[in-house]
């Protein structure tokens, strides 16, 4: 497996408060975490980066290639609860820091399946077999509004409330993490985003992209096509080639 990544201030921002990390295994498996932060410039900052490391940490310090499934479903949700109480008590032990938060996704790759949890609106896409699906479902207001049925999808990329999160990692002393699998093989991709991509750069522009680039390319591709259309966002990509 291989992982690209590229994190990026965007047009209008004056600092990043995404971050990303990103790794393989002594096996050969892969790992991905994306974390967009909240709570003003240095309270995202903190929080995203805090909460980036410590997962990093707990996932390359814990993981074993003969975890079982649910050993590595555990592990990830045992990684991210650690952030989020870390960025919880960050929070309350600095008044300056109050309310700061971030989303999360996390990714491990492992044979022919990728294990993903999040919460927030970063997301998780697969490209497999000539399509691109979302893996992930936002926690976020415009979502809610969706399920419901007041919005449709278009409708909800340019509601003036697409930034709010319905959930997001260090604001409360519990997190609730969604999980999903899906199942993967050679030549899949997945891409792990900040919403800096996925609110100016659409699905089909998103397929084209990873149909027509590789590598690195494909993730500065990405980027410099969310600013292109506007970058009023962080941005942050990371690809995994299975």
């Amino acid at each position: 497996m291989k992982i690209y990544s590229r994190t990026d201030k965007g047009m209008v921002r004056h600092s990043n408060q995404d971050a990303e990390m990103h790794g393989i295994f002594d096996d050969g498996s892969a790992w991905a975490v994306v974390c967009d932060g909240m709570g003003g410039a240095n309270g995202g900052n903190v929080a995203s980066s805090t909460a980036v490391e410590e997962i990093s940490v707990r996932l390359t310090a814990n993981y074993t290639s003969g975890m079982s499934a649910s050993q590595i479903r555990d592990m990830i949700a045992r990684a991210v609860n650690a952030a989020n109480i870390k960025v919880y008590i960050e929070a309350q032990e600095d008044i300056s820091l109050r309310g700061m938060g971030t989303t999360v996704v996390v990714v491990i790759v492992r044979g022919d399946t990728a294990y993903i949890a999040h919460a927030g609106d970063s997301r998780v896409y697969l490209y497999a077999k000539g399509d691109l699906r979302q893996m992930t479902v936002d926690h976020s207001v415009v979502q809610v509004m969706v399920d419901s049925g007041e919005l449709t999808e278009m409708e909800a990329r340019f509601h003036p409330r697409r930034n709010l999160i319905t959930r997001a990692l260090g604001v409360k002393p519990k997190l609730d993490i969604d999980h999903c699998e899906c199942p993967v093989a050679k030549g899949d991709i997945l891409l792990l985003c900040s919403d800096g991509l996925s609110n100016y750069v659409d699905d089909l522009e998103m397929y084209k992209i990873l149909y027509k680039y590789k590598d690195d390319d494909a993730v500065n591709m990405l980027i410099d096509t969310a600013n292109r259309h506007g970058g009023g966002d962080n941005v942050t990509a990371v690809t995994v080639y299975c």
